[in-house]
């Protein structure tokens, strides 16, 4: 067993390491030592995220290097911090998680208004510069509490959670107080946002009082970056707020805007009623409004004229003592960006119509970015190093090159801790949600074989469906009749609250003698979950979760297609397929205590080439069932029983 490096021993916080932790440990260490970045594929149950960390302190420590662990969710960050109080035992160590100014605010004033993130930052200001932030004044006046509360974040790590607590009770501002603490920590854990939103990083990284050659990145979680960089790059103009810009030049005099938003309104609903979903527009269907309508030929100017007239309204909101929302600001900062990017293919432009929970339609512009190496690309060729890590990253090259990591970084895929006996890992022949298949003697099909493994599984299920589409057939087929345990029913437009509490309920269920829960692959609970021991005990994977060949995919496709001749639609419609169906299927496991069977109900996921992109822990195990009456029920109750 490969013997954990002296300069990180120290930091190590438990009595040993996992099965092929210290490689795992040894690997980014080394990699660090030479000013490289690594990228690693490991399973749950691995314990990545301390491994990570006891590979950066000594680094980090040496070289006067701030840690920056960024992750999707705010359970992840919490996750960072549990682990440095550990390691805080043995060696004195400091961090915090941080949330955004919206979440960590106590001011009911600001809390209280449905406003964006920008326009809730510019009422905050407003709030504090005018001396109407109670919580805020103590801050500004650096008051005994306040340095008293700054100075014991340095002592120990701290959850955004539990300083916002503390706040609450001293009537002082968390935000600014984790903001003013980010210099005097070892390590702080964020959202993705606050490095790759090119805004929000210039801002943190003046607030770090630190340039990117002086951090230590850790992305975890990384197979949901590329999704996130596109999305960052990406913007979109609905007509609603169309409609609101034109309604709100017309209060404030701004007659050319408002006539330019009702003419855009109008073409660009001619274009909209056309397209089933969405259809690929030329960046002129913007400008030619302005050239042919209006007799504009300036379009660049006309657009900051917009964008300024935004300003102006805020400002006037902001002198009335009124939230600063301002229409016509969102949509020239959209329109500029339209127009800078108008000659650029790494950009997709759509109408798009969506039916919204209400069944009416919503119509908008949208500015579609294809390539999240526009947003990855700067960061990671800039930073000391990157440890980029995630369950579900094969190929690694792929993933390499669609985010540009740098070329000499290490590319590792861990072996799996559990034993083998605690995973059970098998494809069922015969069945199929590919579209040409989707009939109602498919599904009673796939009804019948759901049967077979919750009727076997001592407790909880988890299956996750290709598709809402998919999800709904099931449950037209009978599948919650079938059941003997209950149904736990994720349903699309579902709120966060409301997906906390049916996972909550479906967990409980665990202690009550099981039940099933029915979501869909790429969804919040199949990724952002886990459920160890029996909280699931067997997770069903129901189709490839291949996407609809929309114009925006296949866009996607072809730009991959001319970045990287012959691998366009495996890196822009296979990978993602295969990263949410391996997501999904990795939901049990978290520790290498835990059991569980894995059940693919899908032929496709047999074949050589969706196997090439399964997970090693996953492909090693994998078992092809043939398609016989009661064999899976068979095979399932048989795994039960041997543990």
């Amino acid at each position: 067993m490969t013997k954990l490096p002296k300069d990180v021993e120290k930091f190590f916080p438990y009595s040993g390491a996992r099965p092929h932790q210290a490689e795992l440990i040894e690997t980014i260490f080394n990699a660090l030592k030479n000013k490289l970045s690594v990228l690693v594929e490991g399973s749950n149950g691995l314990g990545k995220t301390v491994s990570a960390l006891c590979a950066c302190l000594p680094i980090a420590l040496e070289h006067d290097l701030k840690i920056v662990y960024v992750a999707r969710t705010h359970r992840q960050h919490e996750r960072v911090v549990e682990e440095l109080r550990a390691i805080s035992k043995k060696q004195p160590v400091s961090g915090i998680s941080m949330r955004g100014r919206r979440e960590m605010c106590l001011n009911e004033k600001a809390r209280q208004e449905d406003i964006d993130a920008k326009s809730f930052m510019e009422a905050c200001d407003l709030l504090k510069s005018t001396g109407r932030c109670p919580f805020y004044r103590k801050i500004e006046d650096e008051t005994y509490e306040y340095i008293e509360l700054r100075q014991a974040i340095t002592l120990k790590p701290y959850k955004a959670s539990e300083v916002r607590r503390v706040c609450r009770k001293k009537h002082i501002c968390p935000y600014e107080l984790l903001k003013a603490s980010l210099t005097d920590v070892d390590v702080v854990a964020f959202s993705y946002l606050y490095v790759f939103d090119p805004m929000i990083r210039a801002t943190l990284l003046k607030t770090l009082d630190r340039e990117l050659k002086n951090v230590i990145l850790v992305v975890d979680e990384a197979h949901n970056l590329p999704e996130t960089a596109v999305e960052i790059a990406s913007g979109s103009l609905s007509f609603y707020a169309m409609k609101q810009a034109e309604l709100e030049a017309r209060k404030f005099g701004y007659d050319d805007a408002e006539v330019f938003f009702r003419l855009l309104r109008e073409e660009t609903l001619k274009t909209a009623v056309s397209a089933s979903k969405e259809i690929l527009v030329a960046p002129r269907i913007v400008t030619d409004v302005l050239h042919e309508k209006l007799k504009v030929d300036d379009a660049q100017s006309f657009f900051e004229r917009i964008h300024s007239y935004g300003i102006a309204v805020k400002r006037a909101l902001l002198s009335q003592g009124k939230h600063p929302r301002s229409y016509l600001h969102g949509a020239g900062s959209f329109l500029l960006r339209w127009l800078e990017t108008s000659s650029d293919d790494s950009f997709a432009r759509l109408v798009s119509k969506q039916v919204d929970l209400e069944n009416a339609e919503v119509f908008k512009l949208e500015l579609v970015a294809l390539d999240p190496s526009g947003i990855t690309y700067p960061v990671f060729s800039s930073t000391y190093s990157n440890v980029v890590m995630s369950g579900t990253l094969q190929p690694l090259d792929a993933y390499a090159k669609i985010t540009m990591l740098p070329e000499n970084t290490i590319r590792s895929v861990a072996p799996s801790p559990f034993p083998r006996d605690h995973v059970l890992a098998v494809v069922c022949l015969g069945v199929t949600t590919s579209m040409e298949n989707r009939t109602p003697t498919m599904y009673n099909a796939l009804v019948t074989k759901i049967y077979e493994v919750v009727e076997n599984t001592p407790a909880n299920t988890g299956v996750f469906a290709a598709s809402f589409d998919v999800l709904n057939a099931l449950v037209k087929a009978g599948l919650e009749r079938i059941l003997t345990k209950p149904l736990f029913l994720e349903q699309r437009g579902m709120s966060s609250r409301a997906n906390e509490k049916l996972v909550e309920n479906f967990k409980a269920q665990a202690r009550r003698g099981g039940g099933v829960f029915l979501g869909v692959q790429g969804g919040r609970t199949s990724e952002g979950v886990d459920f160890p021991g029996d909280q699931m005990n067997a997770v069903i994977v129901v189709g490839v979760p291949y996407a609809e060949p929309t114009p925006r995919v296949n866009a996607q496709v072809n730009y991959y297609e001319s970045r990287f001749p012959g691998f366009g639609r495996e890196y822009g419609y296979v990978l993602p397929a295969m990263k949410r169906a391996f997501q999904a299927a990795g939901r049990p496991l978290r520790t290498p205590d835990d059991r569980a069977a894995i059940v693919f109900l899908d032929y496709r996921f047999a074949t050589r080439y969706c196997r090439g992109f399964m997970p090693e822990w996953i492909r090693c195990r994998m078992k092809t069932l043939p398609d016989e009456n009661g064999l899976l029920a068979q095979t399932v109750r048989a795994f039960f029983a041997s543990g």
